[in-house]
């Protein structure tokens, strides 16, 4: 009675001693994590990994042989409970300015530069892969495959770049990740749905008018999303009876934008990324100012703990026997590392066939050297971009398995082949990312941003820095903006020319409507009435 508890409903303790163990080995991860920090090898993602990894084996050796992890991979768990809040957090408290500042070359690295990928590794795929001799592969599987590899591992790219040592690399790379797994998770739901047996140039048109409505509505429904949260909460204005209320309205409409997407074929990655940028921008200045330090704790807590929990759980799938036992069995070590092997190969081809191709004629619009994109970076951007994480096995396992499992070889050993190239993807390039851009970009070039172009009071250095630094419509009027004579100089050099356009429109139509810093009402006798005239003149994202 003393063991199960007077009055306690059964348990299943077996899924209660898995879930216990997982989250040790998630306290043990933070832990070792934290004494790793300075490690210029180690990143947070690397050490779940490899914790994993040992777990497994651990669990592998214990149960004779039988099983090597605590859950079975789930795309369910992944998509729907584990990516939104990292990449919502993202959005969150990105630097507005530099991730807009360099929009159009992250859209054309995303979408171009993914279009370039898929294509490559398909083609290689067919021409190479086809020559093993692993089973009957069709072209919807190949073209799967070059989907599949085209989506970069964004969640180990916050761990690899420091968004404030290297600003304009962060923004590069991970807003090219963001919108390059929605690119290629949207690709390869566009293959699976698509008649490949009936192709014809009007179906290929219809297939790309699909691709581009799937981005501008995703992108829409997140835009609306966090500007009905920003509406409803200033006027509400949940935090005059309890800051509760307002915090949790925040998370809930944030999820709910994630959620609808998905319920309507939409891209739930995109919509959560820009919810997260325009409640950043709006919504998070309606709330009080307990609720603003809540709400940057919390997004940031939970996408910590879900990259943790995503991390290992990788690590420990990666050695669940029954797939690696069919491949085994089927094929020889040799077919199964030829085939990672050349899959890798075309990864390294494909990224670098886009990347300094695009770099060249994002540079063909800039006027002066500190925009362009300089070779040493352009190596930075190639090398941190072939790190393939948890995007690429939840379609792995949507292609060749079912609930998890497989039992067909040639579904097996894709899965398997996938698995390996995550690990080594991760693993080697994920350590030896920091290092390279240490010998790429030596100390004294790394500048944080606190000059004109810094943003203090977004979400992640809210209290990083003290407001009142000289408010940025001071900024704007110190800093000439120099007219374009040409539509020439307009292409090359429009960043700050739109950026005061938009604060202007910003501060005459969004803001009144929709709330922000200036524009909110704020009730006497509420948490933010004493702050008021500091952060009325702090600057804005």
């Amino acid at each position: 009675m003393m063991g199960l508890g007077l009055g306690d409903p059964p348990a299943d303790y077996a899924s209660i001693m898995a879930v216990g163990l997982f989250v040790a080995l998630m306290c043990i991860c933070i832990i070792v994590g934290h004494l790793l920090e300075e490690n210029r090898w180690m990143n947070e993602s690397t050490t779940a990994l490899l914790l994993g990894l040992g777990a497994g084996t651990v669990i592998l050796f214990a149960s004779s042989g039988k099983n090597s992890r605590l859950m079975v991979f789930s795309e369910d768990l992944f998509f729907i409970y584990l990516l939104p809040p990292i990449i919502f957090n993202a959005g969150f408290q990105v630097k507005k300015k530099q991730f807009f500042r360099n929009f159009m070359t992250i859209t054309l690295f995303a979408v171009v530069g993914t279009l370039i990928s898929f294509s490559i590794i398909s083609l290689g795929a067919m021409g190479l892969i086809s020559r093993l001799n692993i089973g009957s592969l069709e072209l919807g599987d190949y073209l799967a495959l070059g989907a599949i590899f085209s989506a970069t591992d964004s969640v180990c790219t916050l761990q690899v770049l420091n968004q404030d040592e290297t600003p304009f690399l962060y923004s590069l790379v991970f807003g090219e990740g963001v919108v390059n797994d929605a690119t290629s998770v949207v690709l390869f739901n566009a293959i699976q749905n698509f008649d490949l047996g009936n192709f014809s140039s009007l179906k290929f048109l219809q297939f790309i008018g699909n691709f581009l409505y799937l981005f501008g509505a995703s992108t829409f429904l997140g835009v609306a999303s966090g500007l009905l949260s920003a509406y409803v909460i200033k006027k509400l204005y949940f935090g005059r009876h309890s800051t509760d209320r307002e915090v949790a309205i925040m998370m809930l409409m944030a999820y709910l934008s994630y959620m609808l997407a998905e319920l309507l074929d939409l891209s739930g990655i995109l919509t959560v990324f820009f919810c997260g940028i325009v409640m950043s921008h709006y919504t998070w200045h309606n709330v009080t100012e307990s609720s603003r330090v809540t709400t940057k704790h919390a997004f940031a807590t939970l996408s910590f703990i879900s990259e943790t929990f995503l991390f290992l759980y990788v690590g420990m799938d990666a050695l669940d026997i029954e797939k690696w036992k069919i491949v085994s069995e089927t094929y020889s070590p040799m077919k199964s590392i030829g085939l990672s092997s050349i899959i890798v190969a075309l990864v390294l081809v494909a990224r670098a066939a886009f990347v300094f191709p695009l770099s060249y004629l994002s540079n063909l619009t800039k006027t002066t050297p500190g925009e362009k994109i300089s070779i040493r970076q352009q190596v930075i951007i190639w090398w941190a971009g072939l790190m393939r994480g948890a995007v690429s096995i939840a379609l792995a396992y949507n292609k060749f398995a079912k609930s998890g499992h497989t039992q067909l070889p040639s579904n097996a050993i894709m899965i398997t082949s996938t698995i390996i190239i995550v690990l080594f993807s991760t693993i080697v390039f994920g350590l030896l990312t920091k290092p390279l851009i240490r010998l790429l970009i030596p100390a004294r070039h790394l500048t944080r941003e606190v000059s004109a172009l810094s943003e203090p009071s977004s979400p992640k250095s809210f209290l990083e820095q003290l407001p009142g630094n000289g408010p940025e419509t001071d900024l704007e009027n110190a800093v000439s903006i120099r007219r374009p004579t040409s539509l020439r100089m307009l292409l090359a050099s429009p960043t700050r020319s739109v950026h005061h356009y938009w604060r202007k429109f910003d501060n005459a139509f969004m803001r009144p409507v929709f709330g922000g810093r200036g524009f909110v009402p704020f009730v006497p006798g509420s948490p933010t009435e004493s702050s008021v005239p500091l952060l009325a003149h702090g600057s804005e994202n």
